[in-house]
């Protein structure tokens, strides 16, 4: 069992094929691609946490996907989904949803999970990580980029904060593990310009 993270998915949202410079030509074949992917990483007895921002569909749509995703699904709740959090049927989906949360890693490792960014999150001093979504590839995420930089760089404290929506290249529409999007993210990550 592994666990795997992703975060603004969108199923349904055709202005987030613009907005993120998705490579689909339709939001069809976004939804296709984004079954495939996640049900040729994720195994049945994998666990994948859900970042928020599932979809766009109206609840029966949204169902049928989400059934149709491989693994043990917990949802970590974003700022789209409370009209489907009001149907049942997709809330017994999930093994799990809440807010936040704290999740123990292996090796004893811990991380945050939220669907915001927090830069200030709980033992950022000690080595704990931080998996959010939101802001995309906005100028929010730069800014959170800048503090992960100026923590780490001035002031010598770690910020493991990791931005898991789908349209960062580290996560490629894909469900990742903590150990892809750590790898990933040193190599492809360029960083923030100190001026």
């Amino acid at each position: 069992m592994a666990y795997f993270f992703i975060a603004d998915i969108h199923f349904g949202h055709v202005n987030a094929l613009s907005f993120d410079n998705r490579p689909f030509k339709t939001i069809e074949e976004h939804d296709h691609a984004l079954v495939e992917n996640w049900n040729r990483a994720v195994g049945m007895d994998d666990e994948v946490f859900i970042l928020g921002d599932i979809s766009w569909y109206n609840a029966m749509k949204t169902i049928e996907l989400v059934k149709s995703l491989n693994g043990i699904k917990n949802f970590i709740v974003g700022n789209h989904d409370k009209k489907l959090l009001k149907n049942r049927e997709f809330q017994s989906l999930f093994a799990e949803i809440t807010d936040y949360k704290e999740l123990d890693l292996s090796g004893g490792k811990r991380a945050v999970l939220s669907h915001y960014p927090i830069p200030c999150f709980n033992h950022h001093f000690y080595g704990w990580y931080h998996f959010y979504g939101h802001v995309h590839r906005s100028f929010e995420w730069n800014m959170m980029e800048r503090v992960k930089y100026e923590m780490t760089v001035l002031y010598d404290k770690p910020c493991l904060m990791f931005n898991c929506g789908v349209m960062m290249d580290y996560i490629n529409y894909t469900p990742r593990t903590i150990e892809e999007i750590l790898s990933a993210d040193s190599l492809n990550q360029a960083p923030v310009d100190a001026q």
